[in-house]
């Protein structure tokens, strides 16, 4: 149930006066970090629970506000195989998580450690590596890493070029595609360019850091019709294409611009 994530009201009863009152239980969410296992299993309602708290960081109840304490970051997996009692995320759901990352089966030498690992008697030695504060500290150094205008355009063309609606989107998107992303998904492309910019080492952010986190930040966002399935189209083989198509462009009118080479005597 949605209380089970959030968290219940309970009747309390002060045994020096008789009186009774509501107190809020705080649930699993109320933590910094949240694994959501299978989340595809959990009912429609039971993940509308996580929505106000990915978004707003909060849990109303009772008509009451209860804040989460920062830094707040919600993980998810999903099972890709079974269908029988599981419920695929609406698109909202999906549009709250700024990364769509794809597990596939371990190569050779992690399937081994896996095995060598997890079939011996071995205690976990686990070590502090960040603060709550050094990681807030971090996600406000992110924020302030420059980034030119032209590179906000970049990712904003991408993530307009999904939607068929608009007159910059291909015809194929028109034919393969029934919803784009939305707004969010420029501002997560330009939020995990920066990142990628700090771990790479330069405190500015490149076409080829958006490049990086399109196809994590895009793929679910995007809402491919019958037709696109029929053929074997998929939201990653669609991202792809429009970032040949967009650096295609920009090439082309890099040309242009560029005054023709000066013959020699």
């Amino acid at each position: 149930m949605p209380s089970d994530i959030t968290g219940t009201e309970v009747i309390q009863e002060d045994k020096a006066t008789g009186t009774r009152s509501f107190k809020f239980l705080k649930g699993p969410v109320f933590a910094n970090v949240i694994l959501a296992d299978e989340i595809n299993r959990t009912p429609p309602k039971t993940q509308a629970s996580l929505l106000e708290a990915m978004q707003e960081h909060q849990v109303t109840a009772g008509g009451e506000k209860h804040t989460l304490d920062p830094p707040f970051f919600v993980l998810a997996t999903q099972n890709p195989i079974e269908q029988e009692g599981t419920y695929p995320l609406p698109e909202a759901q999906l549009d709250r998580f700024m990364f769509d990352i794809r597990v596939d089966y371990p190569a050779e030498d992690e399937e081994l450690m896996i095995m060598q690992r997890t079939t011996a008697e071995q205690e976990a030695d686990m070590t502090p590596v960040l603060s709550g504060n050094e990681i807030l500290d971090l996600q406000r150094l992110v924020r302030k890493v420059p980034i030119a205008e032209p590179i906000i355009r970049y990712a904003m063309r991408l993530t307009r070029m999904t939607r068929a609606s608009t007159p910059e989107a291909p015809d194929y998107i028109k034919d393969w595609v029934s919803w784009g992303a939305g707004p969010r998904a420029t501002q997560y492309l330009v939020l995990g360019g920066k990142a990628r910019a700090l771990l790479q080492g330069r405190f500015f952010v490149n076409t080829e850091d958006i490049r990086a986190v399109a196809h994590p930040v895009l793929r679910h966002r995007i809402v491919t019709t019958f037709s696109a399935e029929a053929e074997g189209v998929t939201s990653d083989s669609i991202v792809s294409r429009l970032m040949e198509d967009v650096d295609a462009e920009d090439r082309a009118g890099l040309k242009e611009r560029l005054p023709d080479a000066v013959p020699e005597a």
